[in-house]
């Protein structure tokens, strides 16, 4: 051991001898880190694009991507029927309301407790098995915690500790403690058959429930999200960007969807209702005319003015979009200001010296009879400012929002590292030979690649922290919008958002967004080699990990890309991509033995589920299989176990040389 570095870490080994006093603790403490270095590596679960779908999403957390229902068959497989093996997944997933309709059928319930009780400690077995006891203890529920523990280490097929085994379910039915036992247990199932949980971006827009996704996670053990463009535009809106406000809105009426505005988040729409009405009101809207998804079901009225809102926030979203992108002449993006473009007596819209057909020109608050002159296209009426601010409070007083805001900032960035995998939602910027590209940012500043998405990161959180200079946050509010639109940010990286053109315009070819380098450039190895070098990836056996982009299985499109150095996981979770994927969403799975790509059918209901036991169905394809089981030691976390056992090993040394005196 070398002296000169125990001296160097003095300072730091005092601080950790405050934990382990003794010879005696460091040496148990290595004992149990090395043990835990020798475990089977956590099962993480990677998830893109929930896109809202709440109902889809948990029941996906409830079955593990399928893997509960995978452990139920092989350990019961012969034993009891399949009809039986279901009705125990069912109960696992949803325990309260499936023991409530088993109560109502079963003539012996008593008995029903006593099978299905053993039945789940066995499952239970089964997934805690690759942790150690300390951390499986953790998850335990305080009430069952003792009970649950000496169930999982105690068996009946022990003559010993039979009895002892048979009387502790005896007396948990006999004291009435039966069901919550069980709900107990199913949840610690459910929780320790995903160790890590990693959300590759877009929570939020089209599906109805984004929020309920966030409380979700709330309660969640481990989770970390990478920021995507639907959440960055949330983020915005929040953070007080009047353009992100505007988009969040649009999106909502968009697919008439305005449970988490309205549900979630506490955001009052009647006055966009009655400014709609107002100024659009002969106006058919026909362009404006929401996306119904299934199941939603609207009369000509509501319909009729969720199109005349839809249109009166656009019009105002162009304008206030037109503003920044005034401000920030840095960004290139005057040329989307294209109210500017409009010639509203001949119905035509000009872009790049060529004139484009409309398919109306009804713009009243943009184009007014009563002007003498013509007003900058981008500048707000009086009713729209006093509209905007009517808005922009209810996006700042909402304290849920808030909140979730302050839980995606505080469990994600741009882009994470774990286990020689680098995950980021949809791109880095690439110029056309595939090398990184550089992105200007705040006063002139380039970066590239990690460093580029680190310095994002860090403007997102200037734009929520007091003591920022006045010009800087201004500026990362302002930011926002370019990452939801901007040319060259890594959550978007096309050469335009179209949305001007597909509402306006009658020729088609204007809606082509072409995509950046990055994305035409992806499926090449060696690129994909780049960017992970770049970043400091290590290892063989590395890969990228994206959402972002549907993959369009129905058509024969692969997933794994780059000779399996990329895998693009948005596989359309949300119901707005079913008819486009053809399938309902991907989970990448990572476990011991390798990856395996889970591909999911739509989910009907929570109600299917329960009363008919109708899971999701999934098929799993096997992306790489790994010889040899991995092993704790072989991740990150195995990294740091090692490290801090060195630091053990270097207390142990200072006491044992009298260095530091134990603390007996």
């Amino acid at each position: 051991m070398d002296q000169n570095q125990i001296q160097h870490d003095m300072h730091y080994l005092q601080l950790l001898s405050t934990t382990f006093p003794t010879v005696a603790a460091a040496s148990t403490e290595i004992i149990n880190l090395e043990a835990i270095l020798n475990l089977p590596k956590g099962t993480e679960h990677f998830l893109a694009d929930l896109h809202g779908e709440s109902a889809a999403f948990k029941h996906v957390l409830k079955n593990a991507s399928g893997n509960i229902r995978r452990k139920v068959s092989e350990l019961f497989k012969g034993d009891i029927r399949e009809t039986e093996r279901r009705e125990l997944c069912t109960l696992i997933y949803y325990p309260e309301e499936k023991i409530e309709l088993i109560k109502a059928a079963e003539k012996d319930i008593d008995d029903w407790y006593h099978i299905t009780i053993h039945r789940l400690v066995a499952v239970c077995r089964d997934v805690s098995s690759k942790y150690s006891r300390s951390k499986v203890r953790k998850s335990l529920p305080q009430d069952f915690a003792y009970i649950i523990e000496e169930l999982l280490h105690e068996r009946t097929d022990d003559i010993n500790k039979a009895e002892y085994v048979s009387v502790i379910v005896d007396t948990i039915i006999s004291t009435g403690r039966a069901d919550d036992f069980i709900c107990a247990l199913c949840n610690v199932i459910q929780h320790l058959a995903i160790d890590q949980l990693h959300i590759l971006g877009d929570i939020y827009d089209r599906g109805p429930g984004a929020h309920i996704i966030l409380d979700t996670m709330k309660q969640y053990h481990s989770w970390d999200i990478q920021w995507g463009n639907h959440d960055i535009l949330w983020m915005g809106a929040a953070a007080g960007n009047d353009a992100c406000i505007c988009n969040v809105l649009r999106l909502s009426l968009r697919y008439a969807n305005m449970a988490t505005l309205q549900e979630g988040y506490g955001i009052n729409l009647v006055p966009l209702a009655t400014f709609a009405m107002e100024t659009y009101g002969d106006d058919p809207c026909t362009e404006f005319i929401p996306k119904l998804l299934k199941g939603n079901t609207m009369d000509d009225k509501t319909i009729r003015l969720i199109a005349q809102m839809h249109k009166a926030i656009s019009v105002i979203q162009f304008k206030t979009e037109s503003e920044i992108f005034k401000r920030h002449p840095e960004w290139n993006m005057e040329d989307r200001c294209l109210l500017e473009s409009i010639n509203n007596e001949n119905k035509v819209c000009r872009i790049n010296g060529k004139e484009y057909e409309m398919f109306s020109c009804n713009f009243p608050t943009v184009f007014p009879e009563s002007a003498s002159g013509k007003a900058p296209c981008f500048q707000l009426t009086n009713e729209e400012k006093t509209l905007m601010q009517k808005l922009h409070h209810s996006f700042r007083v909402s304290e849920k929002l808030r909140k979730h805001i302050k839980m995606i900032l505080s469990h994600g960035c741009m882009y994470t590292i774990c286990n020689q995998n680098l995950l980021f939602h949809a791109s880095c910027p690439l110029n056309a030979d595939g090398s990184l590209k550089e992105v200007e940012l705040y006063k002139g500043s380039k970066f590239s690649g990690k460093e580029l998405m680190s310095q994002i990161g860090m403007i997102v959180r200037a734009a929520f922290q007091n003591d920022t200079e006045p010009d800087y946050k201004q500026f990362a509010r302002d930011y926002f919008l370019y990452l939801w639109c901007g040319k060259d940010s890594p959550l978007f990286d096309k050469s335009k958002m179209a949305t001007f053109e597909r509402y306006f315009l009658k020729d088609k070819t204007t809606y082509k967004e072409e995509k950046g380098y990055y994305f035409q450039l992806r499926d090449n190895e060696a690129i994909c080699d780049n960017i992970m070098d770049a970043f400091g990836v290590k290892g063989d056996n590395r890969h990228i990990i994206n959402g972002h982009v549907p993959v369009h299985a129905s058509k024969g499109e692969n997933p794994i890309k780059a000779n399996g150095r990329l895998m693009v996981i948005d596989g359309g979770f949300s119901e707005a991509y079913h008819s486009e994927t053809g399938i309902a969403g991907y989970t990448l799975v990572y476990h011991s033995r390798g990856f395996e790509l889970v591909q999911h059918e739509p989910f009907m209901s929570a109600e299917d589920a329960i009363l008919r036991g109708i899971d999701i169905k999934s098929t799993t394809q096997l992306v790489e299989h790994s010889a040899r089981r991995m092993r704790v030691a072989d991740t990150d976390r195995g990294n740091e176990l090692r490290s801090q056992i060195e630091d053990l090993r270097k207390l142990l040394y200072a006491y044992r040389h009298g260095i530091i005196k134990e603390q007996k």
